[in-house]
């Protein structure tokens, strides 16, 4: 990163930083900068939105969410495009997040076991599986579970009998609608032109699914071993 103005460097290597000085009053989030802390709290208080609509009503704390809100709703501009397929993005996140499906990154680690996530919702749905908290109930029998895809699969096979099953004709998952269960195989049963080396061996896979069942077979592995003595463990 280079810059004409040294405020600019300064506020750029604040992004290098996990040091988060400025605290919200309401809901004591912390912020990296003041003006993500003013931001933060017109989003509280909802009284600044300077950032107007020109095509409707909605006005803005920000201009990103102007931008976004105008790419979504009204020009349907796709500007993040991806280099390798031709997958296209309104947002810089999630494309961000796309490219990861392409070199298997999973910078999101659990620091309980050996799980990684190319997301951060996804490794905050994992860490449930810790801590025992069950925050999803079934509607009709008030059974709990960590995750919703395990209360989904419940409802449908406890409670499913006027509910639409499709089952997924390459493993054991059963979805609901017709239109997940496409996500479902292009998400994980489809061919990927790059393949995605295993993070425990020299494997390959050119299909995410193969890929998780075989990461399976390094669940109680001890991967990380010491130099000094016989001592290994999994992180």
């Amino acid at each position: 990163f280079t810059s004409l103005r040294i405020s600019s460097l300064n506020r750029h290597v604040k992004t290098h930083s996990d040091e988060k000085p400025h605290v919200c009053h309401l809901c004591l989030k912390a912020f990296r900068t003041a003006t993500l802390l003013r931001n933060h709290v017109n989003a509280h208080t909802g009284r600044t939105r300077p950032y107007k609509c020109c095509d409707c009503d909605m006005a803005f704390v920000t201009s990103g969410e102007l931008a976004r809100h105008r790419r979504y709703k009204h020009t349907l501009e796709k500007p993040f495009k991806c280099s390798i397929c031709k997958y296209s993005s309104v947002e810089a996140s999630k494309l961000k997040r796309h490219i990861r499906s392409h070199t298997g990154e999973r910078p999101y680690a659990c620091y309980l076991c050996s799980y990684a996530s190319k997301d951060t919702y996804k490794l905050k749905r994992h860490m449930v599986t810790h801590s025992g908290e069950k925050p999803y109930e079934c509607y009709v029998c008030q059974a709990r579970f960590t995750q919703s895809g395990t209360m989904k699969i419940h409802i449908l096979q406890k409670h499913g009998e006027n509910v639409p099953k499709y089952q997924c004709p390459h493993c054991s998952t059963f979805i609901a609608r017709k239109s997940d269960l496409g996500v479902h195989l292009r998400n994980l049963h489809s061919y990927m032109a790059v393949a995605i080396k295993c993070s425990y061996c020299e494997a390959v896979f050119h299909e995410r699914y193969a890929l998780t069942q075989h990461k399976k077979t390094h669940r109680n592995e001890k991967k990380f071993k010491c130099d000094q003595c016989s001592y290994a463990c999994k992180q």
